[in-house]
């Protein structure tokens, strides 16, 4: 098992985990791989940087430390904001609402994400440095019926072949995925891709409107992401992604996902467990503290199963 947050830069988590000598990117993110051996970069989701951003990450970080990249949102089927167009998209045919967001993009558009997305990761390829790109869908990408279901994996087909054998981690966000009828078709598919399934835990509503605690093992990885249980602000409008996912799991929650874990484990070659809770500390605390609870799967000598953040700073710069 690794274990790891999806963020290392967010600002509440900057001024709350972080000690007062790590003032800048290039500190900060040394400070974290010396704790952890894992992250997620979601900034990419929102604009495709320059590959110079990713060559900086692979330079930073000691050999072994692997980054999961979530995909460009045009990628998943988001709206995106147009300020944050690559500027090679704004060559391809596409639409605008009011709030200045990217809707009805050219198919063209979308495969030209792809390709830049692809040019944009592979410094940390080339570095040994990439773990998966997640593929993270909108609640309306859904399996409501046969026909749905069929036309959206057809999409997840492209978009694995368009990855061009990067690893590929799939989170539905719709529910309509693990339902009964669904749940073996869905998890035959992305199996026969070794594709792997993404499990969650998010707040649960009495209408079923968030995903279930489902896990599956569906390729060589196992992967968990942890969005907290905040039901007053996990479907909120207007409000930061810190916000939305502001939430601190007790000890009892997270040794609700322990045997989860170890399950995931017995048939994952490696079982990755991301903690998305990236309001102040709470997500580098629930990370330690679930290595600590299932330290027996956790490679001796990581960064996850020692240096305490009390330990003596070294920024390595």
């Amino acid at each position: 098992m690794r274990v790891g947050t999806c963020s290392w830069a967010d600002k509440t988590m900057v001024e709350a985990w972080y000690p007062p000598e790590a003032r800048t990117a290039e500190a900060r993110l040394r400070y974290y791989a010396r704790r952890f051996d894992t992250v997620e970069a979601d900034a990419p989701f929102y604009g495709i940087p320059d590959p110079k951003v990713a060559e900086n990450w692979a330079g930073r970080t000691p050999d072994g430390f692997r980054f999961h990249v979530k995909a460009f949102g045009l990628m998943t089927q988001h709206s995106v904001e147009e300020r944050m167009l690559h500027p090679a998209l704004r060559e391809c045919r596409f639409e605008v609402s009011d709030r200045g967001r990217v809707h009805h993009p050219s198919s063209r558009m979308v495969d030209r994400s792809f390709e830049l997305f692809g040019e944009f990761i592979a410094p940390l390829r080339t570095a040994d440095k990439l773990g998966g790109v997640l593929m993270q869908f909108p609640l309306h990408f859904s399996a409501l019926d046969k026909h749905q279901r069929d036309e959206n994996l057809g999409y997840i087909q492209h978009a694995h072949e368009r990855l061009e054998g990067v690893r590929m981690l799939v989170e539905f966000r719709h529910p309509s995925w693990v339902a009964d009828e669904n749940l073996m078709p869905t998890l035959a598919f992305l199996a026969d891709r070794e594709i792997a399934f993404v499990s969650v835990d998010a707040p649960q509503f009495p209408d079923r409107s968030t995903m279930p605690p489902v896990t599956a093992v569906t390729a060589p990885w196992a992967y968990v992401r942890l969005h907290g249980r905040n039901r007053d602000t996990y479907f909120g409008r207007n409000v930061s992604a810190a916000d939305r996912f502001d939430y601190l799991y007790t000890s009892e929650e997270l040794q609700e996902w322990a045997p989860r874990v170890r399950e995931l484990a017995s048939d994952a070659e490696t079982t990755w467990v991301m903690f998305n809770n990236c309001k102040h500390d709470y997500a580098p605390r629930n990370a330690r503290e679930m290595a600590e609870i299932l330290a027996d799967l956790v490679e001796p000598g990581v960064p996850g199963a020692a240096s305490p953040d009390g330990a003596q700073l070294d920024l390595g710069i």
